[in-house]
């Protein structure tokens, strides 16, 4: 029986040093032996990391998150609420994914960025910087949101499309193709830009 506990922030609960690199796990959480937690992550809530998953650093995975895969979480990441990070991606610095957003592929959230609502970033996207993704907004292909760009409501970013600076894209519009939008620039309503640059 297990009388081991550990405090992930909000009072000791029970938990277990995992066999597969020695991070604390709450009794709650569910982690894979497949799996790696380093001896300075932590899981918690009743979040799971299965198959080939990695959680390392002082990265964090809580509430009710699903890291699977060959998914990599390190840095000061953290991944929460009922978030899911699956594939290839890749959550590191001290990027944050909450909420019921997925990230899946070969994505990269970095930085400070931030993925959360309903939001999903996944093919080969780069979310980077201090940007933001959330709402219904999709990115993906081989775009990149750096800087501290917004994309919300039901925006879409695809292709091989940049969002940069402080700029904003959202409502339906779509930014695809080679287009790049930056500045101070706002992308919204039904707008549909698929080439040349968008800026203010």
């Amino acid at each position: 029986m297990n009388d081991a506990t550990f405090d992930f922030g909000e009072g000791p609960v029970a938990a277990n040093r995992h066999p597969n690199g020695g991070g604390w796990v709450a009794d709650t959480a569910t982690v894979a032996d497949t799996a790696y937690v380093g001896p300075n992550a932590r899981v918690y809530g009743t979040a799971r990391v299965f198959g080939n998953a990695r959680v390392y650093g002082n990265a964090q995975v809580s509430g009710s998150a699903r890291v699977y895969g060959n998914a990599l979480v390190y840095g000061y990441a953290r991944v929460f609420g009922t978030a899911q990070v699956s594939g290839s991606a890749r959550v590191y610095g001290n990027a944050r994914v909450s909420g019921y957003a997925q990230v899946y592929g070969t994505v990269q959230v970095s930085g400070s960025a931030l993925v959360y609502g309903y939001a999903r970033v996944f093919g080969t996207a780069r979310v980077s910087g201090s940007a933001r993704v959330y709402g219904y907004a999709r990115v993906f292909g081989t775009a990149r949101v750096s800087g501290n760009a917004e994309v919300y409501g039901n925006a879409r970013v695809y292709d091989n499309a940049q969002v940069s600076d402080t700029a904003e894209v959202f409502g339906n519009a779509q930014v695809s193709d080679t287009a790049r939008v930056f500045g101070n620039a706002q992308v919204s309503g039904t707008a549909l830009v698929f080439e040349g640059e968008v800026s203010s």
